[in-house]
C-alpha cells in the first residue's frame, strides 16, 4: 500500500537506537512500506549487545570488534541521525536535539536507562563496573593486576538491567581466577538486595545458587551494600561492615535526565516512565515509551524491549489503517545465562500473558551456546549489513 503524493506521510520519531529502538524501526519498515517515515536519533554512532560487555571483561574482545555502526543499517524508509535530545514535551510531541526540532505524529520514547554511581558513596571513588563499555574496560585493566584477595559482587539497587548478570560475571570472573591459577587465594561473595536471583523462576534461582555454591562462591541475598569506604576498603551493609580488594557493583539505574524533566515519569513506578502496561501508550496522545526506560512489569532486558517494539508498532499500524485495535503486550523474552566453561542456560520468561507469571528454566549446554549466538546473528542479519560473526559465549 502506497500514499499518494499529494498526501502527507505520517512521521514516527524513535528516541533511542537500542534493543527497543532498533527493532520497532525494523518492524515499522516491514508493515508500513511508503506509508510512513521513519526517523531513529541516538546520541551514539553505533550498536553493542549488552551481554558482549562480559566478553570485553572475560574474553579479550576490543570494543570496536563488538560494536556494530549504526552507518550499516538496512531498513528500507528508516532515516537515523546522531543527535543528542535536549528536550521533549509529550503534551505536544515537541523534540528538541542539539542539532534539529521535530513535531512528529508519534514519539517512542526508548532512551534507556542510565546509571547513578554516585547514588551509592565511596562508589565512584573505589568501585568497578562493567555495564558500561568504559566500565568494562577499567575493570578488565584491574583484573589484569589482581593477584587474589577479597572480591565482593554487589547489587547496589534495584531494578537493574538483565538480573542474571552479577551471576554470570560472579561464574565467569571464578573460571578466570581459575585458569590464571588464583582462584584458592581468592574469595568471592555475590550480595543482592533481593531475595532470589531470579525471584519469577525458582528453578533459575535455585540453579544459580547451586552454581555459585559448587564454585566455592558464598551468596547473601537480601543485602545491600549502601555505603563503600575508599580509604579502608569497606562495604558497609545494614548487618555489617565486610573488607574487600575489589569491589564490583551493578549501580543505580535511573531514567535519563533529559526525560526526567519532560514529565513521563510523573505517576510512573519508581521514576520510570509510566505506561500502559497493554500497549505501552504513555497518559499522552501519540506517545509511547519501551525498554529500560518504561515502568512496564517486567525486567529490563533487550528481549522485552524487542517485545514491546512489536505490540507498539502493530498498535501505530493499526492506528494509521484505520483496523482493529492488536492484541496487548504480552511480556515474553528468552534471556540466556552463562555459566562458563561454555555453558549456557536459559530462561524462558512470560509475564503478562496468563494470570501470573511464568518462566521456565533449561539447564546450561554448549547447544544453548550456539542458539544464544544465533540469537545474536540473527538480529545483525535483521538490523544492519554488517553480517561479522558475534560469540555465543557473549
Amino acid at each position: 500500500m502506497s500514499i499518494p503524493a499529494n498526501v502527507r506521510i505520517p512521521t514516527v520519531l524513535i528516541l533511542g537506537a537500542g534493543f527497543g529502538g532498533l527493532e520497532l524501526a525494523a518492524c515499522l519498515s516491514e508493515s508500513l512500506p511508503g506509508e510512513v517515515r521513519v526517523i531513529l536519533v541516538d546520541r551514539n554512532d553505533g550498536f553493542t549487545f549488552g551481554f558482549s560487555k562480559l566478553d570485553v571483561l572475560f574474553r579479550d574482545r576490543t570494543p570496536e570488534s563488538v560494536r556494530l555502526s549504526y552507518r550499516d543499517l538496512v531498513l528500507p524508509g528508516v532515516e537515523f541521525r546522531q543527535e543528542q535530545v535536549t528536550s521533549i514535551d509529550p503534551q505536544t510531541r515537541h523534540v528538541i536535539t542539539d542539532r534539529t526540532s521535530y513535531n512528529p505524529d508519534f514519539l517512542v520514547v526508548a532512551l534507556g536507562a542510565d546509571y547513578d554511581p554516585a547514588a551509592t558513596p565511596g562508589f565512584v571513588a573505589d568501585g568497578h563496573e562493567y555495564y558500561s563499555i568504559q566500565g568494562a574496560c577499567r575493570l578488565r585493566d584491574q583484573l589484569a593486576h589482581f593477584d587474589g584477595g577479597t572480591v565482593l559482587i554487589s547489587v547496589l539497587s534495584v531494578p537493574f538491567k538483565c538480573p542474571p548478570a552479577p551471576y554470570e560475571c560472579a561464574m565467569l570472573l571464578h573460571e578466570l581466577l581459575t585458569r590464571r591459577g588464583i582462584r584458592h587465594r581468592t574469595r568471592m561473595h555475590v550480595l543482592t538486595p533481593m531475595d532470589s536471583p531470579i525471584p519469577v523462576s525458582t528453578d533459575t534461582s535455585a540453579a544459580l545458587v547451586d552454581a555459585l555454591a559448587q564454585r566455592g562462591i558464598d551468596y547473601s541475598p537480601g543485602r545491600r551494600v549502601h555505603a563503600l569506604d575508599p580509604e579502608n576498603h569497606i562495604a558497609a551493609t545494614h548487618t555489617g561492615d565486610l573488607a574487600y580488594d575489589l569491589f564490583i557493583g551493578i549501580p543505580t539505574h535511573c531514567v535519563p535526565p533529559v526525560v526526567e524533566a519532560s514529565g513521563l515519569t510523573v505517576d510512573g513506578a519508581d521514576g520510570w516512565i509510566h505506561v500502559d502496561p497493554r500497549t505501552l501508550a504513555t497518559p499522552y496522545p501519540g506517545v509511547y515509551a519501551i525498554g529500560d526506560c518504561a515502568d512496564a512489569p517486567v525486567p529490563r532486558a533487550g528481549v522485552f524491549a524487542e517485545n514491546a517494539a512489536r505490540t507498539v508498532a502493530a498498535h501505530i499500524a493499526a492506528q494509521l489503517r484505520g483496523t482493529p485495535t492488536p492484541g496487548k503486550y504480552l511480556g515474553q523474552g528468552s534471556c540466556y545465562i552463562e555459566f562458563g566453561d561454555g555453558l549456557v542456560g536459559k530462561v524462558d520468561a512470560d509475564f503478562l500473558s496468563g494470570p501470573k507469571p511464568v518462566a521456565p528454566f533449561v539447564a546450561p549446554s554448549t547447544e544453548l551456546a550456539a542458539e544464544k549466538a544465533e540469537f545474536a546473528a540473527t538480529r545483525i542479519r535483521r538490523w544492519f549489513t554488517d553480517q561479522r560473526t558475534v560469540t555465543g559465549n557473549s
